[in-house]
């Protein structure tokens, strides 16, 4: 926040099973978090029928042009989960957008300027290529179309061979767009959830330059393995430090606590350097993808 404050707006899953999202405050994003004492921001299934069984999984993105915070997050309603935007310049008041991806579509965050003139979003639809990565743009945040593929999940026996979905919002860095992505296999014993990196070309965020062969960062410690959902850790969000190289990455554990890792952007690009191979489509072969629409 332009205070220095560290604000979450963390997932909380009351006992029927519908979540919400609650603001926690923090000087120094680490300990003394100060929690709103009700719902942040509530499900409005009156008005907004997508959120009749909760909100979840947001992504926070602060677009200077409009001087506000950007919300992009799960919608849960009958049809499934749909992706929604919100935004606010206070987290107290906020305007809804109401849907802007259909269901199937999750994993979602807003890239913080246009490119041609266009706002973009990162999701995740699922269509007949599988859960893949995939942009869109807008000249309103509400009217979305041009749908590009940014990112297929690999097949066969890789690390996130079964689906990939966003992280948390893209980082811009002088070499590109830095993204986290998460890589899911699934196995006789159940899924695990793990992290990855790809780097994206600045003026065109489709085009992919460089992707991970092997995973980052993976589920290790007792509370990332037990939980609801066992091995999975699942970022959401970040803060970068007045060096504009150290990162703190807030992320899930096993979908029952919210922890922090520490890192180095510089550090992170120049693993992704020595792992990576320049991109050219899934396992070595350029890859085709049916689009949202069921277009090529």
């Amino acid at each position: 926040m332009e205070d220095g404050t560290t604000l979450l707006l963390c997932r909380v899953e009351d006992r029927r099973g519908f979540s919400h999202l609650c603001a926690a405050r923090s000087a120094n994003g680490f300990d003394g978090w100060v929690i709103d004492p009700t719902p942040t921001l509530a499900p409005d299934p009156d008005n907004h029928p997508e959120e009749m069984w909760g909100i979840e999984d947001p992504r926070i993105t602060y677009i200077p042009e409009e001087g506000e915070y950007f919300i992009a997050y799960t919608a849960f309603g009958r049809s499934g989960p749909a992706v929604s935007v919100a935004s606010t310049k206070d987290f107290r008041t906020f305007r809804r957008y109401g849907v802007v991806m259909q269901a199937d579509d999750k994993d979602a965050a807003l890239f913080p300027c246009r490119f041609d003139g266009n706002y973009a979003l990162i999701h995740r639809p699922i269509t007949e290529s599988g859960a893949n990565i995939w942009v869109s743009y807008s000249p309103d945040l509400q009217h979305w179309g041009n749908h590009s593929p940014m990112l297929q999940a690999r097949k066969g026996g890789w690390w996130d061979a079964n689906k990939i979905g966003l992280s948390p919002p893209p980082i811009e860095t002088d070499r590109g767009w830095l993204m986290l992505y998460h890589g899911v296999r699934t196995h006789a014993a159940g899924s695990t959830y793990r992290l990855s990196l790809a780097l994206f070309d600045l003026k065109n965020p489709a085009k992919c330059i460089n992707r991970a062969q092997t995973w980052m960062f993976a589920p290790e410690e007792s509370y990332e393995i037990v939980g609801d959902v066992g091995y999975a850790v699942f970022p959401c969000g970040y803060t970068v430090g007045p060096d504009n190289d150290t990162i703190n990455v807030y992320y899930g554990g096993a979908d029952c606590c919210i922890c922090v890792a520490t890192g180095s952007i510089r550090q992170m690009l120049n693993w992704l350097d020595r792992d990576g191979t320049e991109f050219t489509g899934v396992a070595g072969q350029r890859a085709e993808f049916t689009g949202p629409s069921g277009t090529k």
